[in-house]
């Protein structure tokens, strides 16, 4: 049954999505945790670090949280997480995508919006890891749009107990059309700044290396200049890169709105109907949810913003409502 959700009330110092959406990442201090680094070795040779916070029995509930696009484990909403689930007495493990860390990943391969066989690795080791403990994940953005097709994929099979996403890029094709329009183009550039960046700093990691193979697998890719949209990214380097024939075959196969029907664990949808980087004729109609879903859509917030309060004392209202609703599905399983 859909758990009663406590409603959001914008900032009124924060009127629109794009203040909304850049107030996190530019104007909050972030929460200063002392976590435990583990680098996870992938069945391929390669790696993700992950960075655990709260407390360590063996029953206690634990979080997997994934962050978005050219973000890391110390991007704002995710630090503000972990350290309300640890004041919940929940752990939290975060989760740095490949090269997202701080160190590039040893091949050429990167994230991106499909990478769910990463999550199944993920969910896998925090299994044998924690085996007595009620297992959940949160994804952001391109974090949850993974997350959700991984649900989708695994169905009934899948181990975790719910999950949530937040501002979700169902429809990469219409969300990257979307992000090239208006004052979005800012977001844009500093996501191909970033993207470009990626690439870059991994082809002089192989270069250093001697890794002679690997460095021509990126060059092969073509130059980086004149990377201006998702369009050209994706198509010029995501979709070679991953095995997808080009970028409308990425977008469709990547989407998460195409999987959503198949999610047999309890779900939660938080999104913004003003998201900057997402038409609403992108959300999902409610025939497309699976019965365990529940869609909270909301008018405002912006894209992972949701700032509520005053400027005094802003109140984050994913970090109130992400752990409160996992508390609350976890009482309804004891």
């Amino acid at each position: 049954m859909p758990m009663t959700a406590a409603p959001f009330n914008p900032a009124r110092w924060l009127p629109n999505p794009h203040l909304q959406t850049l107030w996190g990442p530019f104007c909050r201090r972030p929460a200063r945790l002392e976590r435990t680094r583990e680098r996870l070795w992938l069945a391929d040779g390669d790696f993700l670090d992950l960075d655990w916070y709260g407390p360590h029995q063996a029953e206690t509930p634990l979080v997997a949280v994934f962050h978005g696009l050219t973000g890391s484990s110390d991007s704002h909403y995710v630090l503000g997480l972990q350290a309300r689930l640890a004041a919940q007495g929940w752990a939290s493990v975060a989760v740095n995508w490949r090269g997202c860390s701080g160190e590039p990943n040893r091949l050429p391969r990167a994230y991106h919006s499909g990478a769910s066989d990463d999550v199944l690795e993920v969910i896998a080791h925090l299994q044998a890891c924690r085996p007595l403990a009620a297992l959940f994940a949160v994804g952001y953005s391109l974090g949850g749009n993974v997350l959700l097709k991984y649900l989708g994929e695994t169905g009934s099979a899948c181990p975790l107990q719910a999950a949530v996403a937040v501002s979700v890029p169902f429809r990469l094709d219409e969300c990257a059309d979307r992000i090239g329009e208006g004052f979005s183009r800012v977001y844009q550039n500093h996501f191909m700044r970033g993207l470009v960046a990626y690439v870059q700093r991994k082809r002089q990691r192989f270069l250093d290396q001697g890794a002679s193979e690997h460095l021509a697998t990126l060059e092969r890719l073509g130059p980086l200049d004149d990377m201006r949209t998702f369009w050209d990214f994706d198509g010029r380097i995501t979709a070679p890169l991953h095995g997808y024939a080009d970028a409308h075959d990425y977008y469709r196969r990547a989407s998460s709105r195409y999987f959503l029907g198949e999610i047999r664990v309890r779900t939660l949808l938080i999104q913004a109907e003003d998201d900057p980087f997402v038409y609403p004729r992108s959300l999902p109609e409610a025939a497309e949810l699976s019965a365990c879903t529940t869609f909270e859509r909301h008018a405002k917030g912006g894209h992972v913003g949701f700032i509520g309060g005053s400027p005094w004392s802003p109140r984050y209202y994913l970090e109130e409502r992400i752990p409160t609703w996992l508390a609350e599905h976890l009482a309804t399983l004891r």
